[in-house]
């Protein structure tokens, strides 16, 4: 399922309408913000889970 122009303009129509043309700086920067932590939070996952794979792998040779 693919989100088409029509459908874009509607929803943003939609965010000015309920939080007003002020708001939408803020909105902005506050979802950039959780996408970067969500970003950094997955980096970190990602580098423990081979930090536990390399020393379980060092494990197994020993």
């Amino acid at each position: 399922m693919r989100i088409g122009q029509t459908e874009l303009l509607i929803i943003l129509a939609v965010v000015v309408i309920v939080f007003g043309p002020t708001q939408i700086p803020k909105l902005t920067k506050m979802f950039g913000k959780s996408v970067k932590n969500f970003r950094e939070g997955m980096g970190e996952d990602e580098s423990d889970s081979d930090k536990k794979a390399k020393s379980s792998d060092d494990e197994d040779k020993e």
